[in-house]
């Protein structure tokens, strides 16, 4: 194990780095029950994990993210049997279950009464940003699934990056983002599916808040029956319900363009398929592969200083769908 200091700050805390044998997974879990932030590879991106039940540590999330406090976070469990414990889990979300996971979708349910900040068993309400719901995933990895039995209790993670900022595949980007912030990553490579979670409201229709790294095209099939495709905010309130539904997001320090078929004068371009580019997604048009290599794209055309960004045309459908969405807002107008 090594450590990774941040040198631009005095007497900087280290960020431990951990190999994903049995020695690291115990001592991230070990951070993680004494109120650490620890993140974590999941099958999708990097998370940032603190104890779900400590609202100390979910404080400690927040202000190492910069992220607002009304944004809630996904809580990561192993599997059905612990979603039960912290959420009511309709027969729907029960077959969803069944069906996807462990895998990347985040099932938005309604909580357990008698959770509360501090609540002994209960998810803090930091983390769920004071509503009255919750969103549980079980991830696939295995690294990510030997972090969660060793601790023993749910893990809040939002992706490992300073919030707005493009997500993190690798535990280099993590260190990049956030060292000397957090406690430790543990080092589980880069990330197969490279988009976060995708996130499924049940109340008591399904209703996709966030496209992601399982196809719509998947769960209209497990459903029979097609999803409302408008996620958006809570209409009461303006408020998230769920991560990455703030207008922007997932943003390169540069300008980015999207539907470009040729850079413009002093732009990179990202290409995909039959469009080139200075960086391609995928030259056979994969959107499996695209899907994958689009956050760690994004960051190297950070460290090579770019300031603006065009990218080909992606098909919105299947991945596609996910890709769009983070190069959308990615695209938006910053606060």
């Amino acid at each position: 194990m090594t450590e990774q200091p941040r040198a631009d700050r005095p007497d900087p805390s280290p960020t431990r780095i951990l190999a994903p044998d049995t020695a690291g997974i115990e001592a991230a879990a070990e951070s993680l029950r004494a109120g650490g932030l620890v993140a974590f590879p999941t099958e999708t991106v990097y998370g940032l994990g603190a104890d779900a039940t400590n609202s100390h540590a979910i404080a400690r999330v927040f202000a190492a993210k910069g992220r607002p406090a009304f944004n809630p976070l996904i809580v990561h469990v192993l599997g059905a049997e612990a979603a039960e414990a912290l959420a009511v889990v309709s027969p729907m979300a029960r077959d969803l279950m069944a069906a996807f996971w462990p895998g990347p979708l985040t099932l938005v349910l309604p909580s357990r009464g008698g959770a509360s900040v501090g609540a002994s068993g209960g998810v803090s309400l930091l983390a769920t940003a004071g509503l009255a719901t919750v969103a549980l995933r079980a991830p696939a990895h295995a690294v990510a699934r030997a972090l969660l039995a060793a601790v023993g209790r749910p893990v809040a993670a939002p992706s490992a990056n300073p919030s707005g900022r493009v997500s993190p595949t690798t535990a280099a980007h993590v260190l990049a983002g956030l060292g000397g912030r957090i406690d430790a990553v543990l080092d589980g490579g880069p990330c197969a599916v490279g988009v976060e979670s995708t996130i499924l409201a049940l109340d008591p229709a399904p209703r996709l808040l966030r496209a992601g790294g399982l196809p719509v095209e998947a769960l209209e099939a497990a459903l029979g029956r097609p999803l409302d495709l408008d996620p958006d905010l809570d209409p009461d309130s303006g408020r998230p319900q769920a991560p990455g539904q703030l207008a922007s997001h997932y943003a390169p320090t540069g300008s980015l363009r999207m539907d470009a078929l040729a850079p413009a004068p002093g732009e990179a371009m990202l290409g995909f398929g039959p469009v080139p580019g200075d960086l391609t997604l995928s030259a056979s048009g994969d959107l499996a592969e695209a899907a994958a290599n689009l956050f760690g794209h994004l960051h190297a055309l950070d460290a090579m200083g770019t300031l603006r960004i065009a990218v080909a045309p992606i098909p919105d459908h299947g991945l596609g769908r996910a890709i769009n969405d983070r190069l959308a807002r990615a695209a938006a107008p910053r606060p």
